[in-house]
């Protein structure tokens, strides 16, 4: 399909739209379905009219530089080509406008951080990328809510889980996937040698109910007592919930609450979100069979950064974005690799749209 023929297509489905929820004959089921639709053709649909008046008065233009008039001729050709040099950068915007959206760039999200390699070290660098994470949750004005920490005793965290809700929170989240690397000179080194370790760290899109469906026959559940770091007891009733889904192996384990409905409901919710992900990535990689250029993939094993603090960097080994200011990016001030990451995602679709 021609770039202006899916440009009429937008346009005929959001006139057709609009007609629908003015008649008010669309249930109320699927009414908020196509007035979301219609609010996100809107700005889509005013950029295309942009586009043809900007086309029409170019139109305009080129008549009045063969006219008579000599002063009227020398206004039209700088207009026209001030005009002419805009539509490309018109055009591109328009196309990335029209790049599928991700179905769970508006979803709330499941973050883990978990220590790799590197032993108390990777647990201390695990517990400051899930503070990062946090701060950069309060600076967006998102809601974060730790659902479960596993603590070394140290100050460490061998893992933690947090569900970030608000606007967008999956979208800026994404890239996020991967293998993190921390290069500094533990406390505990005498001799003052950079050490090298590693956190994981997963974002998943939280899913609704709708979204996977969970059947009874498919879990076993198995109740047991918490304990905390060393065996220190936690509670003195068997609250633990450790949920198995037996289909695909995937196991959620909760104990950070005292009630045992709500060990389960947490786990449930990292459970629909670890078997959402499971599947998109799935689809993803049928997807992404042909495509060369990812950002990304998600892939938790892919080393995704670097922080190096004894040269105060922290480098984006995907994009080759290197920040000079490890401090403020420890504080969650995030949004400049957040932002390359995105606009080089789009980047990347757009060149594979020709």
């Amino acid at each position: 399909m021609s770039f202006d023929a899916s440009l009429d297509k937008v346009v005929f489905r959001y006139r057709e739209l609009g007609d629908i929820l003015s008649s008010g004959t669309a249930d109320s089921k699927s009414l908020a379905k196509l007035s979301k639709e219609y609010s996100d053709l809107g700005p889509v649909v005013a950029s295309i009219e942009t586009l043809a008046k900007a086309k029409a008065e170019m139109l305009e233009l080129e008549a009045l530089r063969s006219g008579d008039d000599a002063e009227m001729r020398a206004m039209a050709e700088q207009e026209f080509f001030v005009l002419k040099a805009r539509l490309p950068e018109m055009e591109r915007d328009l196309q990335a406008m029209l790049l599928p959206k991700d179905a769970a760039d508006e979803k709330n999200a499941i973050l883990e951080v978990r220590a790799g390699t590197g032993g108390d070290e990777a647990a201390l660098f695990a517990s400051q990328l899930f503070r990062m994470y946090q701060r950069y949750a309060q600076l967006r004005g998102w809601r974060f809510e730790v659902m479960e920490i596993g603590e070394t005793g140290l100050g460490g965290y061998r893992d933690a889980t947090a569900n970030i809700s608000g606007a967008g929170v999956f979208a800026r989240l994404k890239f996020e996937s991967g293998v993190h690397r921390v290069q500094r000179v533990p406390q505990t080194e005498a001799s003052g040698r950079i050490h090298t370790s590693t956190a994981t760290v997963a974002v998943l899109p939280e899913a609704e109910e709708v979204d996977v469906q969970i059947e009874e026959k498919d879990l076993r559940i198995d109740i047991f007592r918490s304990s905390g770091p060393g065996g220190q007891s936690v509670n003195t009733t068997d609250s633990a919930v450790r949920i198995t889904h037996l289909p695909t192996g995937i196991v959620v384990q909760q104990q950070d609450e005292k009630s045992q409905h709500k060990n389960k409901a947490k786990a449930m919710k990292i459970l629909r979100a670890r078997i959402y992900e499971a599947e998109r990535a799935r689809t993803d990689a049928l997807r992404a069979a042909d495509r060369k250029g990812q950002v990304g993939s998600g892939d938790r094993s892919e080393r995704i950064r670097t922080y190096n603090f004894p040269q105060g960097r922290v480098s984006d080994h995907r994009i080759n974005l290197t920040i000079y200011e490890i401090d403020k990016v420890m504080e969650g001030e995030l949004d400049r690799f957040v932002d390359a990451l995105i606009a080089e995602d789009r980047a990347a679709k757009l060149a594979e749209l020709g």
